[in-house]
């Protein structure tokens, strides 16, 4: 079997408290791995200690001087990805809730070339941390969404933990949504032909810092979602 280049991305914006052991613990999970396993944290522009940590610790990272939000930080990951010649790209969060030790398992669909995408799904089996009830009632209303427009079925639309194949490195480098990327980027490749494929994996709660999307804001992260997936399904293919 071909040893493959993976690229764990790594998204971190003020995640002083976590960033450390989740780096530490993604490569004591890859150490044994037999494809090659590098990494890179996409600080975005954090405000607290989140950079001084990264430098302290000697750890891979990017450093935007602006926050550009997850969909902006991702693109760069991912540009980072093609400019290098990676075979995959994989989105870790800096926060904790995303389990290395799944990396294997969530690739194998790749490497089986039975998908271009593979996403952690925590709703397949349903254990470990299974976010608030608001957030969940939202996920389900917007996979509903999607499965209307597009025909495909997929749970955890939401979530962050998720490997892209070298065709969707290079698509994501000109196409990526901007705001909150995750639903938008499942709809924009199934509407441009690649294969998504969910792998059941167990998430934690966040280690630390705080979530961008609770209480109230959930109710208006899923009313935003419901007006991107309309837009983007009908806009142009490649779009």
């Amino acid at each position: 079997m071909k040893k493959l280049r993976i690229l764990v991305i790594i998204p971190a914006y003020n995640e002083q408290e976590s960033i450390q052991n989740t780096v530490e613990n993604l490569k004591q999970a890859c150490s044994t791995m037999e494809h090659q396993v590098d990494y890179v944290v996409i600080n975005d522009g954090s405000k607290d200690n989140t950079l001084n940590i990264l430098k302290q610790n000697h750890f891979s990272f990017i450093d935007l001087p602006v926050n550009l939000g997850i969909g902006g930080g991702m693109q760069t990951g991912y540009l980072y990805a093609y400019q290098n010649n990676y075979d995959i790209a994989i989105q870790l969060d800096g926060d904790g809730q995303h389990d290395p030790h799944y990396i294997q398992k969530l690739i194998q669909p790749l490497v089986n070339g039975q998908a271009d995408m593979a996403i952690g799904s925590r709703y397949i089996e349903k254990t470990g941390f299974q976010s608030t009830g608001m957030r969940q009632l939202g996920i389900k209303i917007i996979s509903t969404s999607l499965k209307i427009l597009c025909r495909s079925k997929v749970l955890d639309v939401t979530s962050g933990f998720r490997a892209c194949n070298k065709k969707l490195i290079h698509f994501f480098v000109d196409h990526y949504a901007q705001d909150y990327p995750e639903p938008e980027a499942i709809i924009s490749v199934i509407r441009n032909g690649y294969k998504i494929e969910e792998v059941p994996v167990v998430m934690n709660e966040r280690q630390g810092g705080t979530s961008s999307i609770s209480g109230f804001k959930s109710i208006y992260y899923m009313c935003k979602v419901e007006l991107a997936l309309l837009i983007q399904a009908i806009r142009k293919k490649g779009e």
